[in-house]
């Protein structure tokens, strides 16, 4: 009788302990193809829904495969309809078809339900901007540039001044065209 076994090799991995969706976001984070398998698998299992949804949105969105990511991130506001990263992909979706009032209205519901979500004002202020509306692409690009780091908020200056200046002579050519 043997009181003291030797223990056999056992290979673990970090991920051994995690839940479908913290591997798959894992995974997703190396770029592994499989993060997507490893999604729909937290879906089946009801681990993250919404994230999940909105995570497989963004790589369907990467293979440019506008109509399934349109639906992941509808389905992911489905199951939370306060999904901020939702309605923030969703809106550059409709950016990337050039449908700037849908995009901009789930920028402003991102914005609304996570007002900490830096990226949501720079892109409603380039939405507002295409819209001919100066004044509110000003503020949210102001709003963006307090939200960021210093190099990234010198970008937004340049951006700024450069609304600034297209807002400033939009309002003169209204004025003498009157």
């Amino acid at each position: 009788m043997d009181l003291f076994p030797t223990p056999g090799a056992q290979i673990l991995t970090i991920e051994s302990g995690l839940g479908r969706f913290e591997q798959a976001l894992l995974l997703d984070e190396r770029g592994d193809l499989e993060a997507a398998e490893l999604y729909a698998k937290a879906i089946e299992e009801q681990d993250c829904v919404a994230d999940a949804y909105c995570n497989l949105g963004i790589i369907e969105s990467k293979k440019e495969n506008t109509i399934r990511a349109f639906d992941c991130f509808t389905t992911s506001l489905k199951h939370n309809p306060r999904h901020s990263e939702a309605h923030y992909n969703l809106g550059n979706l409709y950016f990337e078809v050039n449908d700037f009032r849908l995009a901009q209205t789930h920028y402003e519901m991102a914005r609304e339900v996570d007002p900490s979500f830096a990226n949501v004002y720079f892109n409603l202020s380039l939405v507002q901007a295409i819209n001919n509306d100066f004044d509110g692409a000003v503020i949210a690009l102001s709003k963006y540039r307090e939200l960021v780091s210093e190099a990234e908020g010198r970008i937004a200056e340049e951006l700024l001044h450069n609304l600034r200046k297209s807002l400033a002579a939009a309002k003169k050519n209204l004025s003498t065209s009157r």
